[in-house]
């Protein structure tokens, strides 16, 4: 492909001969030409001049590392077992509702005795990935992490986490909850700014 690549190519777009590059992931070879077999952004590698395409909307993935949200579904003695829902940084949903656990010594900093004022059913967590496979295992520990939207335990209302204690609008049952401190994209402001 002489000259600048462009900013986006669609499936089956010529991207150049296959004497000039490489094919690379997000690209395929056909009679001696390749050609983009999604909607992305062409790069080349120049260290062996391979040529692929960066996905635009590419599938979210849980990798080691990373921030997601997860639904609290379940909470045993030692263990919370949880959807995870979406990465902080995609705002498509990740495929196959994967299950991740929070272990109890991962809930917060410090000896945790029960999830009793730390995290209910029914919880949205932000979490950081601690291991992405073979299974999915989630801390809550830095004070960044914790849950961002929780439900009242007696009559299931939305509960104002800015409160403090955290307290439900419906009912005014109070509510101790391991929550997340610092802005993220599911605190109060956030819809607005999304809104807007």
């Amino acid at each position: 492909m002489p000259g600048e690549l462009p900013e986006l190519v669609l499936p089956g777009d010529y991207l150049g001969a296959a004497e000039e590059y490489l094919p690379g992931r997000g690209t395929y070879e056909h009679g001696g030409r390749i050609y983009a077999c999604l909607l992305g952004k062409p790069a080349v590698d120049p260290r062996d001049r391979t040529i692929r395409v960066d996905p635009k909307n590419s599938v979210p993935e849980v990798d080691e590392g990373n921030l997601v949200y997860a639904r609290v579904e379940e909470l045993k003695t030692a263990m919370a077992i949880c959807e995870i829902l979406a990465t902080s940084t995609s705002r498509r949903t990740v495929p196959g509702k994967p299950e991740g656990t929070v272990h109890i010594s991962k809930v917060k900093e410090g000896y945790t005795e029960s999830w009793n004022g730390e995290l209910a059913v029914g919880d949205i967590v932000l979490a950081k990935v601690l291991q992405g496979r073979p299974s999915v295992k989630l801390t809550t520990a830095p004070p960044t992490l914790g849950v961002v939207a929780a439900r009242c335990q007696v009559c299931h209302a939305l509960v104002n986490l800015q409160a403090n204690p955290p307290t439900c609008p419906r009912c005014g049952h109070q509510e101790r909850r391991k929550l997340a401190k610092g802005p993220h994209p599911l605190s109060p402001g956030a819809h607005d700014r999304a809104a807007a």
